[in-house]
C-alpha cells in the first residue's frame, strides 16, 4: 500500500486530537482557575531507502534518503501563565498573585487548584464549591503555625463574646474579631509549588494531583519560597486566549482537511494501478 495513505491517515487523527484540545479550551474559555492546553506534533519513524556513506578518495559522502511515515502527537501540554483578575469583593474569594497553588482535600487526598473561589460552610470550614476542604495551619496566640496541614477552620468565640467580623490578608492569614473588640490571626492558607507545575495530572473540578513527573510538593505559605501573595476580593480568570484559540480552529480544520485530500490522492492512485490491467 502506499505510504502517503497512512501518512494521510495519521495527519486527519492528529490534527482531530489537536481540535479536541482547542474544544476543550474554548468550552473553559470563562472558567475559574482554568489553565489552557496546547498540542504538540512529532514525525513518526522514516523509512531507509538508502542509508548515508562516507567520503573515500574516489567519490564524496552521501547523505541519507528517507521517507517519513506521518505524525504523531508528542504531547498535550498545560500553559501555567497566570490568567487575569475578577474583582468580585467577596471575602472568601482569593487570587494568586504569582506562582502556586492552594491545597485542598477531597474524599482523604491532596490536590491542588488555582481556582480560589471558596466559601465557608455550615461548620465554619473554608471550602470550594464541590465541597473539597482548603489547607492550611492553625496558629498560636503569637500567630505562628502549631503543626501540620489541617482545615482552614472559623474558630470558636471565647465565653462571652462572638465573632463579628472575619478577613483573610496576603500572607494567607485567617483574621478574626470578636465583639468585645479583641482580634486574632488563627489559620493561615497553606500553599504548594511543583519543580515541573506541566507535569500535574488533571482530575477535574479545576484541580490537580501530583505525579511521576511533576515532582512532590513544597508546602509553604503565601509570599515564602516560590509561592505568590493573596489578592482578597478577586478570582484568577482562565487563561485562554480566544484569538489565539480560533486561530487553533483554522489550523486544526485546514490540517485535516489537507490529510484528507492526501488519503483521496492515494485512493486514486490505487484506482488507477488496479485499472491498468483492464
Amino acid at each position: 500500500m502506499l505510504r502517503s495513505l497512512f501518512a494521510g491517515i495519521s495527519g486527519m487523527r492528529v490534527n482531530q486530537t489537536m481540535l479536541d484540545v482547542t474544544g476543550n479550551n474554548i468550552a473553559n474559555a470563562n472558567t475559574i482557575g482554568y489553565k489552557a492546553s496546547n498540542t504538540v506534533f512529532q514525525d513518526t519513524l522514516s523509512q531507509m531507502l538508502t542509508p548515508a556513506s562516507g567520503s573515500s578518495t574516489a567519490r564524496g559522502g552521501t547523505n541519507p534518503i528517507q521517507i517519513g511515515l506521518g505524525v504523531q502527537v508528542a504531547g498535550v501540554t498545560t500553559n501555567f501563565n497566570q490568567g487575569s483578575a475578577e474583582v468580585t469583593g467577596k471575602a472568601t474569594d482569593l487570587m494568586i498573585q504569582g506562582d502556586g497553588m492552594f491545597i485542598v482535600k477531597k474524599n482523604g487526598e491532596d490536590l491542588y487548584t488555582r481556582a480560589g473561589s471558596f466559601t465557608f460552610d455550615e461548620t465554619g470550614t473554608l471550602e470550594t464549591p464541590t465541597g473539597a476542604r482548603v489547607q492550611g495551619y492553625a496558629l498560636d496566640a503569637s500567630g505562628n503555625p502549631t503543626g501540620g496541614l489541617t482545615d482552614v477552620k472559623l474558630p470558636t468565640p471565647p465565653t462571652g463574646t462572638e465573632m463579628t467580623s472575619y478577613n483573610i490578608g496576603s500572607d494567607g492569614k485567617l483574621h478574626v474579631v470578636y465583639s468585645d473588640n479583641s482580634t486574632a490571626d488563627v489559620a493561615q492558607i497553606a500553599m504548594a509549588s511543583f519543580n515541573n507545575p506541566a507535569g500535574l495530572e488533571k482530575v477535574g473540578d479545576t484541580s490537580y494531583r501530583a505525579s511521576a513527573n511533576s515532582g512532590t510538593a513544597t508546602v509553604g505559605v503565601p509570599g515564602s519560597g516560590l509561592n505568590g501573595t493573596l489578592l482578597t476580593g478577586s478570582v484568577e480568570m482562565s487563561n485562554v486566549d480566544l484569538a489565539s484559540e480560533f486561530t487553533n480552529l483554522i489550523l486544526a480544520q485546514r490540517g485535516f482537511q489537507a490529510s484528507s485530500r492526501v488519503i483521496t490522492t492515494s485512493d486514486q492512485v490505487l484506482e488507477d494501478l488496479v485499472n491498468i490491467k483492464r
